[in-house]
């Protein structure tokens, strides 16, 4: 493994620049640990106040409120305190206990039982039509449809008519809103401000969204001279080849072209050969605006690319030359790619928009077209320049450039540096007081809520504190999320853990699997979370269908039981012998492996292409992959062996010689 030279260290004594923000240099290390006596008296110490918050909490449940008293006041330095004073509060919210409420948002600021009282204090002041202390409460923060409308009503009740100008964008989507609006609805409406021109954007959104009984109640309320084009927009929803009796769609309006190009959409997704010969049709007879044209080629022509037919697809996209959709055009490219026909990648990748066409993978692929028709430069950049250029990426592009240039891999592992009292500060915060203790009592899912709660407020700094005391509690996944949502992606020793390498070890040498592409696997299925499952059922650590998991192990002679999934040691040898197995399917390839992992070794299967002259190489097969997850995952699978051998101090190389010098 070549790795750079100007590698950051994993000790946190570097001076870091994230951003526009340059931390001072300074030790991550915790408070110094007190002396034993002194952990094992806390110890103790908490142990009684969790006893007394349970007979709390039962006190409160039972309503012996004179016991419940008495046993808070014991509680005021323990994290969950706050649970029992909101269970209180809420008991209490139709008696309008004000001040207390207050209180409680002064004591917990920022906090989620703070924003849960909020939502519950607001609908009480709402039942109430307290109207002045509900504007008082309100937060504009708050993402609650339901509340905005009664924040309205608030507004109006109060005097504020300049509350009518903010209805019409809650009115307007395609799904029924809260009976909470129909008041503020009812008097905008009266002031004259439902206009036909909204009820017919609305009519629209509706039948797109499948909402045919709203949309036939909106085209009521459309002016008679309407009332006939939307009861054709509906047909034509219905049935989309309405479109071919071209004399029913003859008038000019813009209503009418909005018929025309809805039901051309709805066509194009069962036949987008027939919507594209009656476009043809259509645009000749009306007057489309550029936009609208752009549109519905747009959609027409990523249908086409969906039912295979590409040279159809090709030439719509080549004669219309605003026509650059960045997924569109990434689709063409990847199909160019395909055929290797490089001439024609070449002339996509001069379509694409600039912001796209300076990303690490398009820059890759401007690259080795360049090289694959003999072209010296464009723009003054030659294909080496372009690949230096991409090369000290931390991605597979950069690992693929790099490979091309010869020059060391960049990891670029950048810590942001912290000082002791900046780490204690996010260690006492409430939040993360409250996670710890939910944690400490087993209670899992509440003390994921409020880490993350939290974590998702703090600074980039404090997100990174928070994340590094997510992998000290053992909560890997956590940690891996909150750098992500944070962006600190130069956190390596956190965003790529070394967890159950005894595991991993035994594993990799009861197999022929490298250590390597077990953590690889591992950390892109699960991010090291033991009992994760799947929507599909896959389990555990390496995500393993049970039933793979049982065909795996009977030819392994291992004993197995489904809740063996969730145990790390299981889970690991079982997904390193079923790794194992695909590797034999495949030759010892890593990319097909890999693909076969995600998808089946019978859909790789069919993704190979068998006649000598249509193999592709390595780069070009995964990126023709046809499922973006699955090319997402291979490419993830290769690159975090690579980091995963800098974190584990090997040696390694992104793509072997032999798997680059094999056509697929």
């Amino acid at each position: 493994m070549r790795f750079s030279k100007i590698l950051w260290p994993l000790s946190l004594s570097a001076s870091v620049l994230i951003g526009s923000m340059t931390l001072s240099i300074a030790s991550t290390a915790s408070a110094a640990t007190p002396a034993t006596t002194k952990q094992t008296g806390k110890s103790d110490a908490r142990l009684v106040e969790r006893q007394q918050y349970d007979r709390a909490q039962k006190a409160l449940n039972s309503k012996s409120m004179a016991e419940y008293r008495q046993l808070v006041k014991k509680l005021q330095n323990y994290p969950l305190v706050p649970y029992l004073e909101y269970q209180d509060l809420s008991e209490r919210l139709i008696t309008l206990p004000k001040t207390e409420v207050e209180r409680f948002f002064n004591r917990y600021p920022d906090s989620f039982l703070a924003e849960r009282l909020t939502h519950r204090w607001l609908r009480t002041l709402a039942q109430r039509e307290r109207w002045t202390d509900y504007r008082q409460f309100y937060d504009a923060r708050l993402t609650d449809p339901e509340l905005a409308c009664l924040n309205l009503r608030a507004r109006l009740a109060t005097g504020d008519k300049t509350a009518l100008d903010e209805v019409g964008a809650l009115w307007n989507i395609e799904k029924a809103q809260s009976k909470a609006c129909d008041p503020v609805f009812a008097e905008w409406r009266k002031a004259g401000r439902m206009t036909p021109e909204l009820i017919w954007q609305r009519h629209l959104k509706v039948l797109k969204a499948g909402n045919n009984g709203m949309a036939s109640y909106l085209s009521n309320l459309l002016p008679a001279t309407e009332k006939p084009l939307a009861l054709l927009l509906q047909q034509v929803n219905t049935n989309p080849r309405l479109l071919k009796q071209t004399s029913k769609f003859a008038k000019q309006s813009p209503q009418m072209k909005t018929v025309i190009l809805h039901g051309l959409e709805k066509l194009a997704r069962t036949n987008a050969k027939e919507a594209l010969s009656l476009w043809r049709i259509y645009d000749a007879q009306q007057l489309f605006s550029d936009d609208d044209r752009n549109a519905i080629k747009y959609q027409i022509a990523l249908r086409l690319l969906y039912q295979d037919h590409d040279a159809e697809a090709e030439k719509l996209v080549a004669s219309t030359p605003n026509l650059n959709s960045i997924d569109l055009l990434e689709w063409l490219l990847r199909e160019s790619l395909r055929k290797q026909n490089w001439e024609q990648v070449n002339e996509w990748l001069t379509r694409l928009p600039e912001d796209a066409r300076a990303t690490e993978r398009w820059r890759y692929w401007q690259a080795r077209t360049m090289e694959e028709l003999g072209i010296k430069e464009i723009n003054g950049e030659t294909p080496m320049a372009i690949y230096n250029t991409v090369a000290p990426a931390r991605s597979f592009y950069g690992f693929l450039a790099a490979d091309k240039t010869g020059i060391n891999y960049h990891l670029l592992d950048r810590p942001v540096v912290v000082s002791d009292e900046q780490v204690r500060a996010v260690e006492n915060s409430q939040g993360m007081l409250r996670a710890r203790e939910f944690l400490e009592r087993g209670n899992l899912s509440a003390a994921t809520r409020e880490f993350f709660y939290s974590a998702r407020r703090m600074k980039p700094e404090q997100a990174a504190i928070a994340g590094r005391l997510a992998e000290r509690w053992g909560w890997h996944r956590h940690g891996i999320q909150v750098m992500a949502e944070a962006q600190l992606w130069d956190e390596l020793q956190v965003r790529f853990p070394i967890v159950y390498q005894d595991h991993v070890t035994k594993a990799a040498k009861q197999t022929s699997v490298n250590p390597l592409l077990i953590f690889a696997v591992a950390r892109q299925e699960s991010a090291f979370m033991h009992d994760a499952k799947s929507p599909a059922g896959a389990v555990g650590l390496m995500q393993l269908l049970p039933s793979t998991a049982k065909q795996t192990a009977q030819k392994s002679g291992m004993s197995f039981n489904a809740q063996d999934l969730i145990k790390p040691d299981k889970n690991i040898a079982l997904g390193s012998r079923y790794l194992d197995y695909l590797l034999g399917v495949f030759d010892g390839n890593r990319i097909l492996a890999a693909a076969a992992y995600n998808a089946g070794p019978s859909r790789v299967r069919q993704w190979m292409n068998k006649e000598k002259n249509a193999q592709l190489p390595y780069d070009v097969w995964i990126e023709t992959i046809p499922f973006k997850e699955t090319r997402g995952y291979v490419q993830n699978i290769l690159s975090f062996s690579v980091i995963y051998a800098y974190r584990l101090g090997q040696e390694t190389k992104f793509v072997t010689a032999e798997e680059a010098n094999r056509t697929l």
